[in-house]
This record gives C-alpha cells, sequence and structure tokens, in this order.
C-alpha cells in the first residue's frame, strides 16, 4: 500500500516540469532562429545579385564586347537594290548583314569583363567567380544603320553557386528567390538575366 501511495505522489509531483517543457520547445525556437536568419541571407543575395546584374548590363553597353568575334560595323545585305548606307537595318529586309549571335563567360583577361567584375563582386556572395558571369551579343534589324556600329542586344547573366544553409528552410527561401528544390533541402538560385540595347560599344565617337 505504501507502494501505491508512493507512485501516486511521484505521478503527481510537477516538480521540475517547467525544465523538461523548455528542454522540448528550445530546440523548435533555435531552429526557428537560424531559419530566419537564413532566409533573410538568402533574400539578401537574391536583391544584391539582380541589382549588381542589371549594373553589369548597363557598363557592358557602352564598352567594348566582352566576346571575340563581333563586328564593329554593319555591312550590306542581300536585298537589292541595294540600299544607300545610313538606311536602318529595319528599314529593308535584308538591308544589313545580320551577325551570328555570340556568346561567352566572364574572363579577367578581357578588359570589360574585368571592369565589371570589378565593380559587382563585393556585392555578390562568397564563392562566386567571374567565369559565373555570362555575355551574350545577339542582332537585331531594329537597332542600327547601314555602314554605322554595331549595335546588338547585350544579354548579361549570372549564376550563383549554391546557397550554403545553416538548416533546411525549405520552400520559404524557394519562394522568395524564384528558385527551385521544392519543400525541403538546397534552396537554388535562380539565373540573374538583363538584357539592354548596346550603345554602338563604344564605337560611336569614331563616326
Amino acid at each position: 500500500m505504501r507502494r501505491v501511495f508512493s507512485l501516486l505522489r511521484f505521478a503527481r509531483d510537477e516538480t521540475g516540469a517547467a525544465m523538461v517543457e523548455f528542454a522540448m520547445v528550445v530546440g523548435i525556437f533555435f531552429l526557428m532562429v537560424f531559419q530566419i536568419i537564413d532566409f533573410g541571407i538568402f533574400t539578401s543575395n537574391n536583391l544584391m545579385t539582380e541589382k549588381a546584374t542589371q549594373m553589369a548590363a548597363r557598363i557592358a553597353t557602352v564598352r567594348p564586347a566582352a566576346c571575340a568575334g563581333l563586328p564593329e560595323r554593319y555591312t550590306r545585305g542581300t536585298a537589292t537594290p541595294q540600299p544607300r548606307f545610313g538606311t536602318s537595318c529595319g528599314a529593308v529586309s535584308n538591308a544589313c548583314a545580320m551577325p551570328t549571335t555570340v556568346s561567352c563567360a566572364g574572363a579577367a583577361t578581357n578588359p570589360t569583363a574585368n571592369e565589371i567584375w570589378t565593380r559587382i563582386s563585393p556585392t555578390l556572395p562568397s564563392g562566386t567567380q567571374i567565369s559565373n558571369l555570362s555575355f551574350i551579343y545577339a542582332a537585331d534589324p531594329k537597332l542600327g544603320y547601314l555602314g554605322g556600329p554595331y549595335v546588338p542586344l547585350v544579354t548579361v547573366e549570372l549564376t550563383l553557386p549554391a546557397f550554403q544553409l545553416s538548416f533546411p528552410i525549405g520552400a520559404l527561401a524557394n519562394l522568395a528567390g524564384g528558385g527551385s528544390g521544392g519543400f525541403s533541402g538546397q534552396p537554388q538560385y535562380r539565373v540573374f538575366s538583363i538584357t539592354l540595347p548596346a550603345e554602338d560599344l563604344a564605337l560611336g565617337t569614331n563616326g
């Protein structure tokens, strides 16, 4: 009987209950705190990278090409009769010979790519390299004129390395960045891409 009474008294004893409850809750609390920190870092990286890509595109449109193989000027196309020099490339079909699309990765040996990288690299997450930049130069018949400087559409793309999490934050970060990864695992940054028309690729002062 005494043993049964002792067991009942032990079952009703709430001494130390608060400590047990704290131990059960504190893990979840700190997990949420670290998730919020990771989410903030991820979102900040997305915003800073988007602004950096915009800056990179603006610089690329007024500097010599970051890729080799681009012509300096528009040459005659196959239109007959041949239009005179100064005719808009979009005024007559095939007035200008449309160069092929040229693309390349950023390289420190190229002055334009190196200048862009020097300007934007301080704002990018660690681990990002100049080779994560890519440049695409695509002809547009609505831009330029026969005999004038080549003015393609310039696209600058920036791909970031995978974001390293302290704790999985799943869909919260993926939705914020527009990336993939589902509701668990590592969130993936999207590819940041900005396209602007070139401003004669720094050749306009030559006539």
